[in-house]
């Protein structure tokens, strides 16, 4: 079954804890820390291959999860990080988390991290100094990333068909390409869409047969909003009207209008057609030319598909449109890149990503002081509120970052319940 929407929820694994270990040998029982690190939990990423083309396994996955990293071991023996967990996306796929970001995967075998899977904890080991003999301290695991993500088909393609249903757009597809979508005189007959290759003018054409539009499919009529974003990437549209058509400025109108209503898909360059031209004689030809070219902008070609009748001009007009297309987008992308370097260097001032991290905010609650800032709850959430020795080593860190200044200015005094990354502790 097709599906060109779906959700899914993500879990990255979750890294591996250190452990506290000293060394037993025979003659001496409680030697020095030997205690290993824990090992990083998995990523999952998702991976665009052109062998895939629907969402539908993504409807009845459950949630997507990722293996935890392995805790470390004596003899400052390092726990395995997981493997990454990675799942199969089709091309033209985006995938939008709930803060909003969007991944988009244009490309076969482009691979991107949806959920980050969390940092193994330091063993034991890794705290001794010259100054500290036998800490006992170790960090837990970090959990990894969860998301719920939503993903969105949009066919890639040079050429987007678009035409009331049964307009001819599937046959003139199976003509031009290797593409065997399903034709019959009656509307809707396309339920999917279908992409086909052409080759001409030593320019290689990506052409989208999308399901037949009716007044309203912006709004949900018909199939046609379930399948207008396919129309989004493709550079120019084909606009295929039946000659056969009682209304035929009508029917062109409905579709300009549909266009325009769905994120402004008018602006794409436009080539019209009148189709199956062999299935009448000149003289009505000529008649509905006349009233399309009389009340439109556009120029107006003809073509039947099913009798090979001008399917090469028809071509021939796409590759020029899509050759310019293709020289405005790079045109385009390169004002875009100078742009950019503009902003950059009129930026006076900006903190770097390190400073950044540190940054911390402190809000007391109650009778509680809550701590935010990315470093600062990186190290709670790898400490344990029940060890003394990493809660201590975590109020060290708070002081060193002279958070302890912010929480005095506020009331706090030892023994106040400290909140970071939703968890308790107290000096």
């Amino acid at each position: 079954m097709f599906a060109d929407t779906a959700s899914v929820d993500v879990q990255a694994g979750k890294g591996g804890s250190g452990i506290v270990s000293f060394r037993t040998e025979k003659y001496e029982d409680r030697g020095g820390p030997d205690g290993g690190n824990g090992g990083r939990g998995g990523n999952v990423i998702f991976e665009a291959r052109e062998n895939e083309h629907t969402l539908s396994r993504f409807r009845h996955l459950g949630i997507i999860k990722a293996n935890s990293g392995q805790n470390g071991a004596s003899q400052q023996r390092a726990g395995a990080s997981a493997d990454d967990e990675v799942i199969p996306v089709p091309v033209g796929t985006v995938v939008t988390d709930e803060d909003g970001n969007s991944f988009d995967f244009n490309e076969s075998g482009q691979q991107i991290i949806v959920a980050h899977g969390g940092e193994g904890g330091f063993g034991n080991a890794h705290f001794k100094s010259s100054r500290r003999r036998a800490p006992k301290v170790a960090e837990l695991g970090i959990p990894g990333q969860k998301k719920r993500l939503t993903l969105e088909l949009k066919l890639v393609a040079d050429v987007g068909l678009v035409g009331l249903p049964n307009a001819g757009k599937s046959t003139f597809l199976s003509v031009i390409s290797n593409a065997k979508p399903k034709i019959a005189s009656y509307p809707f007959t396309t339920l999917t869409p279908q992409l086909g290759v052409v080759e001409k003018d030593d320019i290689q054409l990506t052409i989208a047969d999308i399901p037949g539009l009716i007044s309203g499919a912006s709004e949900g009529k018909g199939l046609g909003d379930e399948f207008l974003r396919h129309v989004e990437r493709t550079s120019v549209l084909l606009h295929l009207i039946d000659v056969n058509d009682e209304a035929p400025l009508e029917s062109y109108q409905t579709i300009v209008d549909e266009l325009k209503k769905w994120r402004q898909l008018s602006d794409k360059p436009r080539v019209v057609c009148v189709s199956k031209t062999d299935t009448v004689d000149d003289e009505k030809i000529k008649a509905i030319v006349d009233t399309l070219a009389e009340n439109i902008d556009e120029d107006v070609l003809t073509m039947s598909a099913q009798a090979h009748n001008n399917v090469d001009k028809v071509l021939y007009e796409l590759v020029a449109e899509v050759r310019g297309a293709r020289e405005r987008a790079e045109q385009v992308a390169a004002e875009r890149t100078e742009k950019e370097a503009i902003q950059t260097e009129e930026v006076l001032y900006e903190l770097s990503p390190k400073q950044k991290r540190q940054v911390w905010d402190v809000e007391r609650r109650g009778d509680a002081y809550h701590i935010s800032g990315e470093k600062i709850e990186r190290f709670a959430l790898k400490t344990d509120p029940n060890s003394i020795a990493g809660t201590r080593r975590l109020f060290d860190i708070i002081n060193k970052m002279r958070i302890n200044y912010d929480l005095q200015r506020q009331g706090y005094t030892p023994g106040d319940t400290v909140v970071i990354a939703g968890k308790h502790f107290k000096q």
